[in-house]
């Protein structure tokens, strides 16, 4: 594992470096982007052997990299990036899932209400952004994907107060889901509500460190 860590890491900084310093080395950012997922798909599979709730989120890396290769093509395919990505936080909150036994009812009660206002109020503009540009077909859509990955966030957050999730995985999966949320505000608002100095590599780190870390806390999860 710690092989395919170090070389997830290198092409994760290759990466970024393509979306900074070395924007006009366009070919970096098609092997580097892709073999960044391919990489964390590996190890996450070598060490957990995709057995449990590993193999929901061996799935949601997979999509997550098909959404990737869709997102990076010269003729970007938005739409097509976007169901991969949905699938794969329904994945991801599938492997949240599994094993459930109770709600902690007033933690979920808060957090419901922290990250429906929250959603609400980051959309608006969003959902502004695309009618003032002409995409209002990609509204729904869009509104769609809000909420799931919103419930992607609230059950990885929840995992905190389960008493069959470890402590330290359940703190990595929650750091992990907000990372990936983040990153989906900072690219959805860098296009389509007002660019964002840095705005490119800022949605870059935080996606793959939320990837990374949501990967370690089911790895701690299910082999320590």
């Amino acid at each position: 594992m710690i092989y395919t860590l170090i070389l997830t890491l290198i092409f994760a900084a290759l990466d970024w470096l393509a979306a900074t310093i070395w924007r006009k080395w366009k070919i970096l950012e098609y092997i580097a982007k892709p073999l960044t997922l391919v990489t964390l798909t590996v190890g996450f599979a070598l060490v957990t052997r995709l057995e449990g709730i590993a193999l929901w989120f061996g799935l949601g890396l997979l999509l997550s990299l098909a959404g990737d290769i869709f997102l990076m093509l010269p003729r970007e395919q938005f739409i097509a990036g976007l169901v991969a990505f949905l699938l794969a936080h329904v994945a991801y909150i599938i492997g949240l899932t599994a094993g459930m036994t109770a709600l902690p009812t007033l933690w979920a009660g808060m957090l419901i209400i922290v990250l429906g206002v929250g959603l609400t109020r980051v959309m608006r503009p969003i959902v502004g952004g695309l009618k003032a540009k002409g995409l209002t077909r990609l509204v729904m859509p869009v509104q769609l994907y809000g909420l799931v990955i919103t419930a992607m966030l609230f059950t990885a957050m929840l995992t905190v107060y389960r008493l069959e999730w470890k402590a330290s995985a359940a703190s990595l999966v929650s750091a992990g889901a907000f990372l990936f949320y983040l990153s989906d505000i900072i690219l959805a608002w860098h296009r389509f509500v007002n660019p964002i100095r840095n705005g490119r590599v800022m949605n870059l780190v935080t996606y793959h460190l939320g990837q990374m870390f949501l990967a370690a806390g089911v790895i701690f999860q299910v082999t320590m």
